[in-house]
């Protein structure tokens, strides 16, 4: 159940979802090791900090093969916000 209102978090808010992982789960300290990852992540990545800790959840406690493509996606989907960000602020 837990794993579908992250989703629907996520939809609406990265952020939000991330701050609803690590306060009802132990994912992202288990995924990263330590605090400063996660917190980078959520200000610069917050899509692929979270495809990363679901990933590795959802694996053998380790992101490998397929769910690296996952990881990958969702950086793209961050680097398009950063670079769609920048291209709406030059055109006004």
């Amino acid at each position: 159940m837990f794993p579908c209102l992250v989703v629907l978090l996520a939809i609406i808010s990265p952020r939000l979802a991330l701050v609803a992982v690590w306060l009802f789960t132990d994912v992202l300290s288990d995924a990263f090791g330590s605090w400063i990852l996660p917190l980078l992540g959520f200000f610069v990545l917050p899509w692929t900090t979270l495809a990363y800790a679901g990933m590795w959840a959802a694996g053998s406690n380790e992101v490998y093969g397929f769910e690296w493509f996952i990881v990958v996606l969702a950086f793209v989907v961050d680097l398009g916000s950063w670079v769609g960000g920048g291209r709406g602020r030059r055109s006004d």
